[in-house]
């Protein structure tokens, strides 16, 4: 199994050694992403392109494959591609008659080829030639130049001829770790999620900080977002998730600031301590969703009064953004769900907020705050790796089981429907059950009490969250299921 990857254009189109280092950082990024696959998957670079090579005893994995190359950052399109050694037209014709003689049947087709290096023939050539063998040779109902049921594409490179069978989109923009790393403020929602993954897709290496602002659930659920983004946008380099609590100065601004300012204090606030975190992990910038005037904070006057707070660069990749637009690529990226499905916590709502706030009414409204509380919240910040964010869980509930086998419990599978699809779960002789993470507490509550249950995901990190909830909410009949993983 062979997979053709080409580098986004922008890529291309760069001086000698920044392509070199981009392309270099981008084998890298899939080395380390596709070894998680299956350690037997190889990766190679040239100039003008990346090989994936799968033996045949990973052909099953072949959709992994895929989906790790369609949401890996500076991908503009891959290709599943049978590769031959170049021969004479007439040898092309036949490679590519094995490929694609009987999808042919019943379709109208045309041919396209590319060609790099010297050759006997042209391009048009190829497709004169290929096209009328497939054309006297198959059951097509013809050539068709113009819109076709199928195009038949092949790519020659100098001894090599690449028959593509698939040929599918990849997200662009730069690969992973090759831009600065950012700090984005998250909350779990539409705006924030989009914002974190725009960042991703650019190449930047994406920490989290959300600000918890008295729920536990909440935190939970972003938890879940941050690491669903991470792991499907980002996971070819680590990052970090910090929890900061903040519902001591929520309290303080309540009681402390005009109605009116309420909102605008709460960000620099949190400006303030996303600053010092961004400080301790030596990083430049912060990423915020917000976009112009979506609501009353954000119009640029209070926006300019805000980011005077902290001269930590701000950056805001949604500030133009229609809220539809935001959404649909929340949809698109799958965080509708998680966004939709977010616990709520509403702590500051003004009645009457400013939506021109006046940089001396700020500073004299926290004159009246007691700072003591913000540095508190800093100090006691949670860091941890994305990757381990259950760990302070686990601490909660040692009676958590975790088991390699399902014995008589029922499974359920939380993944995502998307995960869900490319790769089912299926047991032999286990009831196994799909209910997705943001409709399982709904739908235990009226499951069999009497049964075991065991949740599971593909890494274990959102199971063994669920399971924690879980059992904190009085369920005792609930574990994890942590397959081993076989040996080869």
């Amino acid at each position: 199994m062979h997979f053709v990857v080409k580098f986004f254009p922008e890529i291309t189109i760069k001086s000698n050694p920044v392509r070199k280092r981009m392309s270099r950082q981008l084998a890298d990024n899939l080395r380390a992403l596709l070894k998680q696959v299956d350690d037997r998957i190889k990766v190679r670079k040239d100039w003008e392109k990346i090989d994936v090579i799968a033996p045949d005893a990973v052909a099953h994995l072949g959709e992994r494959i895929e989906e790790v190359l369609a949401h890996t950052p500076g991908i503009a399109n891959f290709a599943r591609v049978s590769q031959f050694p170049l021969g004479d037209l007439q040898d092309i014709y036949e490679k590519t008659k094995a490929v694609w003689g009987e999808q042919l049947a019943g379709k109208t087709f045309c041919v396209r080829a590319k060609r790099t290096g010297k050759h006997a023939f042209k391009s048009l050539d190829v497709e004169q030639f290929v096209g009328g063998g497939l054309n006297q040779h198959t059951d097509a109902a013809g050539v068709k130049l113009k819109n076709p049921d199928i195009t038949v594409k092949l790519e020659i490179r100098h001894d090599k001829l690449y028959v593509i069978e698939q040929l599918h989109q990849g997200l662009g923009g730069f690969p992973l770790g090759t831009q600065d790393p950012v700090v984005s403020l998250v909350s779990g929602g539409f705006d924030s999620t989009v914002a974190s993954y725009l960042t991703m897709k650019r190449g930047i290496r994406t920490h989290f900080v959300f600000f918890n602002l008295g729920g536990r659930q909440h935190e939970l659920g972003v938890k879940e977002v941050a690491f669903y983004l991470w792991n499907k946008y980002g996971a070819s380099h680590r990052v970090k998730f910090v929890s900061v609590p903040f519902d001591e100065v929520v309290a303080e601004i309540l009681e402390r600031v005009d109605d009116s300012y309420m909102g605008v204090t709460l960000k620099r606030m949190m400006l303030r301590a996303a600053s010092a975190v961004a400080n301790e992990l030596e990083v430049d910038a912060l990423v915020t969703g917000e976009a112009i005037a979506q609501v009353s904070s954000q119009t640029l006057k209070n926006l300019s009064v805000i980011d005077r707070v902290t001269d930590t660069l701000v950056l805001r990749p949604l500030i133009t953004s229609d809220k539809g637009d935001i959404i649909r690529t929340a949809r698109e990226i799958g965080t509708e769900e998680f966004a939709a499905n977010m616990p709520e916590y509403c702590g500051v709502i003004s009645v009457k907020p400013t939506t021109r706030a006046k940089m001396e009414k700020v500073e004299k409204e926290e004159l009246r705050f007691d700072f003591d509380i913000l540095d508190r919240a800093i100090a006691n910040r949670h860091m941890q790796n994305i990757d381990e964010v259950m760990d302070d869980l686990e601490a909660e509930t040692p009676e958590l089981k975790i088991v390699p086998e399902p014995g008589d419990a029922v499974v359920i599978d939380i993944r995502h429907p998307t995960e869900e699809e490319v790769d089912p779960l299926e047991l032999e002789g286990t009831e196994v059950e799909a209910i997705p993470f943001y409709r399982l507490n709904t739908a235990f509550a009226e499951m069999d009490k009497d049964k075991r249950y065991l949740l599971y995901c593909a890494r274990g990190v959102m199971s063994k969250l669920h399971a924690s909830h879980l059992l904190d909410a009085g369920y005792h009949n609930v574990g994890v299921f942590r397959p081993e993983k076989p040996k080869h």
